[in-house]
């Protein structure tokens, strides 16, 4: 993945992003209140070679700063199911539109892959989040596994647009 919108240059991760990465996703948790799980919920931010091997782990720069990220790996649950994973944007790059092109993004990469399901968890308090998936076309379901989040979304890859 390597492509542009606005000011951000959104790309694959780089094993020197880790610690940035890392500090970004710690920071815009405790914006909310959640915390870092390193050894949880974020050993995947931590050891992204080996838990999206058969996926993709972008990271969103403006300026050289790392300022998001967003992944998708396959999954066990639904139908050749992938889980939208560590999709964070820092305050600075919200409100323009970057995370519905990211997601656009990488529901067409899963598409292309011949996924049919997506998957995605998220906290009632990242409001803004839930609202760009709601209105994306996610429907809630039930079978929350991260202890942090209280709610998690479905989508059939034919519901793409």
């Amino acid at each position: 993945m390597h492509t542009s919108f606005k000011s951000f240059v959104i790309r694959d991760w780089q094993p020197a992003d880790r610690g940035a990465a890392a500090d970004l996703i710690g920071k815009i948790l405790a914006d909310y209140g959640l915390g870092w799980e390193p050894e949880g919920a974020d050993v995947d931010v931590v050891q992204v070679e080996q838990y999206y091997q058969s996926g993709e782990f972008w990271v969103v720069e403006q300026g050289g700063t790392l300022v998001g990220t967003a992944a998708y790996r396959p999954i066990e649950r639904g139908e050749q199911a992938v889980e939208i994973r560590k999709m964070y944007l820092l305050p600075v790059a919200r409100g323009q539109g970057l995370g519905r092109f990211l997601l656009g993004q990488l529901e067409g990469a899963i598409a292309a892959r011949g996924f049919k399901q997506i998957w995605l968890e998220t906290a009632t308090v990242l409001k803004e989040a839930v609202c760009m998936y709601e209105s994306a076309g996610y429907q809630q379901a039930t079978g929350v596994e991260t202890s942090r989040c209280d709610r998690v979304y479905t989508k059939s890859i034919n519901q793409v647009s």
